[in-house]
């Protein structure tokens, strides 16, 4: 879907500034698709601030109203005077104001608080046919709010009885996108600075008609209408039962567009260009008219800042792997110290050949970054491990291991694998990728040395374990630096990923660690 540049603020912004601060005044839906529970969401997915006044509680489901308690209007009052008190609104968008004394209050309230955007949603029916305005509170409504509003944004019934005036017969059901930019403008007169005529009830044929039957609905029109303009906002027909909460989520959208700075007929675009959406990716919930889905614009990360790291490492799909990975029976028995001398030998051996391939894939990672910064990491944990080989030739050597017969063996398949893997995800994907390739030695090496150093763990440190040298190699301070090093440049990265790259991360993970622990003493 096509959004405005300007609709949404930047996800990594810090500026309060970016993000508009709304007053949601209307009534509370249990099921969670309409009234304030909608606003909220569609607030939260453009990145705004909600703050609410509750007018009326009401016991519903995408089936219908069971029951509707309102609240009293001198403590609507009170939420409302709260808020502008303390964090004064951008813009103030009305839903279900349920009678005529909390029309009457509101009209009075903003009136006070020289409210001059107000967006206002006319709710008198619900999705499902349940009455949530008296009639003899539109007049209220007309007469005392209309002239304050900035935006008001009708269905075609609401706009029918808005322009039904006391002994007057109402106005013709629109047959043609022409009626229903004449209906704005008749709204317009009722004092409102611009007309959002929502056209959901009357889908159109391509030739612009009212459609009669189903097989002929091919086209939706939504009409904003100014002092000076019209402008046609024209959509696919949804054949869908996925409505419940359209007007709530539209005329919030519009609010959180103002609230941002963005101009009328650009907010009322993207909000259509949103709700539209919201509809065609409705996740189907419940038995009848059924919830939009608010959020289908906006990715949230499974994880929070700077917990990339962890939440890999416990996703049930990577921690088993994981598990064994780090719990090898090799690094076993190289905690307890029954591993035998020569396989340890080979080992060193193996390990030594992988750190060269482990230095060129972070020098790979350096040529592939973007960043200086990133640049001047991966130079510094090829430092690291220049430093570690350096270590490694010597404890080589105390097992009577020269480097020229480490040089002159064979790499083992195993290590084969795992190393070309990862340079292969270097050459074949981006930085981000190879890093996550890198992870599972650099992350595991570090948590199988600390889990074998741990001091519950009096094996490790027995005096006549042979390995217990080389085990505090990995918990050394350069090699410490070195996977701090390596995980900091991974969460710093993992903000700026959307879901899709998550899973992607993951599965190279999960190759890559299945990979290594084939390497693990091999």
């Amino acid at each position: 879907m096509s959004m405005s540049n300007t609709q949404l603020p930047p996800a990594s912004s810090h500026n309060p500034e970016l993000r508009g601060r709304v007053l949601l005044v209307a009534g509370s839906d249990s099921s969670g698709g309409a009234g304030l529970e909608a606003d909220q969401k569609v607030l939260a997915a453009h990145g705004c601030y909600a703050m609410t006044a509750t007018t009326a509680l009401t016991a519903q489901n995408t089936l219908g109203v069971d029951d509707i308690h309102h609240v009293p209007v001198d403590f609507v009052k009170k939420q409302i005077d709260a808020v502008f008190k303390d964090i004064k609104p951008d813009v103030i968008k009305t839903g279900m104001l349920a009678s005529p004394e909390i029309i009457g209050m509101v009209a009075k309230t903003f009136a006070d608080y020289n409210v001059n955007r107000l967006v206002l949603d006319p709710v008198m029916v619900a999705t499902t046919g349940a009455k949530l305005l008296p009639s003899e509170a539109v007049d209220d409504l007309r007469e005392l709010l209309l002239p304050q509003t900035f935006i008001v944004t009708p269905n075609i019934p609401e706009a029918l009885q808005l322009l039904t005036l006391p002994g007057k017969e109402p106005p013709a059901e629109p047959t043609s996108v022409d009626d229903l930019e004449d209906l704005g403008r008749r709204l317009l007169e009722l004092g409102p600075e611009w007309v959002l005529l929502k056209g959901g009830h009357t889908p159109f044929k391509a030739d612009g008609t009212a459609a009669q039957t189903e097989d002929e609905r091919e086209l939706m029109y939504d009409v904003l209408v100014g002092t000076d303009s019209a402008t046609r906002i024209k959509g696919a027909y949804q054949k869908t039962k996925n409505t419940h909460g359209t007007g709530c989520s539209l005329a919030s959208a519009v609010a959180a567009n103002l609230s941002m700075g963005v101009e009328p007929v650009q907010a009322v675009k993207a909000a259509c260009a949103y709700v539209e959406a919201a509809i065609r990716l409705a996740p189907g919930y419940g038995e009848g008219n059924g919830p939009l889905n608010h959020f289908h614009s906006m990715y949230t990360l499974p994880f929070a800042p700077d917990r990339f790291v962890d939440y890999l490492l416990e996703r049930p799909d990577v921690a088993p792997v994981w598990h064994q990975f780090v719990n090898h029976p090799f690094v076993l028995a190289m905690g307890n110290g029954t591993l035998p001398h020569e396989s340890f030998k080979n080992y060193l051996i193996q390990d030594y050949l992988y750190l060269v391939h482990f230095a060129r894939a972070n020098a790979l990672a350096s040529y592939k970054a973007k960043s200086m910064e990133d640049v001047a990491a991966g130079a510094k944990i090829v430092t690291h491990i220049n430093t570690e080989m350096s270590l490694h030739l010597d404890y080589c050597a105390s097992f009577g291991i020269p480097k020229e017969q480490i040089v002159a063996t064979e790499e083992h398949q195993a290590c084969t694998a795992y190393t070309r893997y990862v340079l292969d995800v270097g050459m074949s994907s981006d930085w981000l990728a190879l890093q996550v390739a890198l992870g599972p030695c650099l992350l595991g090496y570090g948590a199988i040395g600390q889990a074998l150093y741990d001091e519950k763990n009096e094996n490790t440190k027995r005096e006549d374990n042979t390995y217990y040298k080389w085990i505090c190699n990995y918990v050394a301070e350069d090699y410490v630096e070195a996977v701090r090093t390596g995980r900091a440049l991974l969460e710093r990265h993992a903000s700026g990923l959307n879901l899709g790259q998550v899973e992607e991360l993951v599965k190279i993970f999960i190759h890559g660690t299945k990979r290594a622990r084939r390497g693990v003493g091999g």
